[in-house]
């Protein structure tokens, strides 16, 4: 494809240089290519308009960029390279999202157990369904490694494509606020959005809360999106666009869409949906409340997507997700879960939810991630303390910080509630101390990483599982 072709899908860009065959998209110089165009990107610490010679030596063919930089292939200027190369993407690969439906989930929580929910549905009402998100993607018997919550724009347009070719209908996505904020997703206008939830988180990338639901605003407009499906507990739903076509629902608000809860134990719940008077019975094989409003949610927008009764009831009774509040093992008349939980709102939601069914003590092992939001550390910490019993703090993935820092930081909040925790920074060895507290009528929570198989310390990606560490120190006891 031509660069003057692909520059035509652009407004207020400038063609520099002649034109250029492009073969190939790319925006690490290190793999650039013969034919490649090499996107310049403005990042938090490299710019890489000042590796754009590197690419040219290496083949590419032209570059995108928001200055020329010191190159003799054609360049194609544009005020935002980083929406440049959605629209770029986008047209490269023949405009996939233009032959499908396309739903977006965003939230700070339950966007892949939404995701999921609904995925499972519309596969259950006859559908060739997409699925992209935290845990990867999955099409057509197709399932690729996750990456990020929402891929870049070069990966995301090039898996819808191969969604498209393979006969997928409707594709559903996790749409994070880093996306929104970095604008991998310019281009598409989803069929549906879904909103979950506002709660703290990511303040180490947008700085305020402000910041932060101002990305995520950018999902429910006219441009991106044609209906909405909101939830009405959530006050953030009120700050939303009024002239936006939507639904909403809830559990404790009027919404639209709402269920009658039956019955709830520690393996599910039996609840009567009642989506604007069409009414199905439920058994989600999911603990806790959370679950019941993320159900409402898919359930809300699978209807809303032609989806069947039954098909919805089918599809939330066959939903499974990796790692979020899962229940992995018993050991001594005590149940061991494992949960994605990893800010305020999710710790707090995860341990409401299994205290009912603790006779005994509610145990927490939970550390924090290194180089994110610190300020939701102590928070994690005085809710912790409040909830549990006892609390085993831990690493997470320290990434670049040191791991003693990071649980000093969440013993800020802590201490001020409880002195009934301790503190072991490899995370196996707490785990392994965390199970030999358990006895009869515990319950023991391990939160942070659910179904993640790395834990990253300096750079580096080790190999590691909550599931499979629970399950060979309880294969060695």
């Amino acid at each position: 494809m031509k660069l003057s072709e692909l520059a035509m899908e652009l407004t207020n860009a400038e063609l520099v240089g002649g034109d250029a065959q492009i073969l190939s998209l790319c925006t690490d110089s290190r793999v650039a290519g013969e034919g490649d165009l090499f996107f310049c990107l403005k990042g938090t610490e490299t710019d890489s308009h000042l590796l754009a010679a590197e690419a040219e030596a290496r083949g590419a063919a032209a570059v995108v960029c928001e200055y020329s930089p010191e190159v003799q292939i054609p360049r194609l200027i544009v005020p935002d390279a980083r929406a440049a190369m959605a629209q770029i993407s986008a047209a490269f690969y023949g405009h996939p999202e233009r032959k499908m439906r396309l739903v977006g989930v965003t939230g700070t929580n339950g966007k892949t157990t939404v995701s999921h929910m609904l995925f499972e549905i519309l596969s259950a009402n006859g559908e060739c369904a997409g699925l992209i998100g935290t845990l990867g993607a999955r099409f057509s018997g197709t399932v690729v490694p996750p990456v990020l919550t929402t891929p870049d724009p070069v990966s995301l347009f090039s898996l819808l494509a191969d969604m498209q070719k393979s006969g997928v209908t409707t594709v559903v996505m996790e749409v994070s606020a880093h996306a929104l904020a970095l604008r991998k997703t310019v281009p598409i206008c989803y069929e549906i959005a879904i909103f979950t939830n506002f709660t703290q988180d990511h303040l180490d990338f947008f700085g305020d809360m402000q910041a932060y639901g101002d990305a995520k605003r950018r999902l429910f407009t006219k441009e991106a999106c044609r209906f909405a499906v909101l939830n009405a507990d959530d006050p953030f739903s009120r700050t939303l666009p009024e002239d936006l076509p939507a639904t909403t629902y809830g559990l404790d608000s009027p919404a639209d869409c709402f269920a009658m809860v039956e019955s709830e134990e520690i393996t599910g719940a039996r609840f009567l949906l009642n989506l604007e008077d069409d009414l199905v019975e439920v058994d989600l094989p999911m603990t806790g409340r959370h679950n019941i409003a993320n159900a409402l949610a898919a359930a809300t927008a699978a209807r809303k997507l032609g989806a069947e009764m039954r098909a919805i009831a089918a599809g939330l009774e066959r939903t499974r997700v990796e790692g979020r509040l899962e229940h992995i093992a018993s050991f001594r008349g005590a149940e061991i879960f494992v949960d994605f939980a990893h800010t305020p709102d999710g710790i707090q939601k995860a341990l409401l939810s299994l205290r009912p069914y603790c006779e005994g003590r509610l145990i927490l092992l939970f550390g924090c991630g290194g180089n994110r939001d610190r300020e939701k550390r102590p928070l994690m910490g005085e809710i912790a303390g409040k909830l549990a019993d006892f609390i085993v703090l831990t690493s997470d993935n320290p990434r670049y910080e040191d791991p003693a820092e990071i649980i000093s930081e969440i013993e800020g909040g802590l201490k001020g509630v409880t002195r009934e925790y301790i503190a072991i920074e490899e995370r196996e060895k707490a785990t392994a101390l965390a199970i030999g507290l358990l006895g009869k009528g515990d319950v023991l929570l391990l939160a942070g990483k659910g179904g993640e198989t790395e834990q990253e310390i300096m750079g580096i990606k080790y190999s590691y599982n909550d599931k499979a560490v629970v399950k060979r120190i309880l294969e060695n006891r």
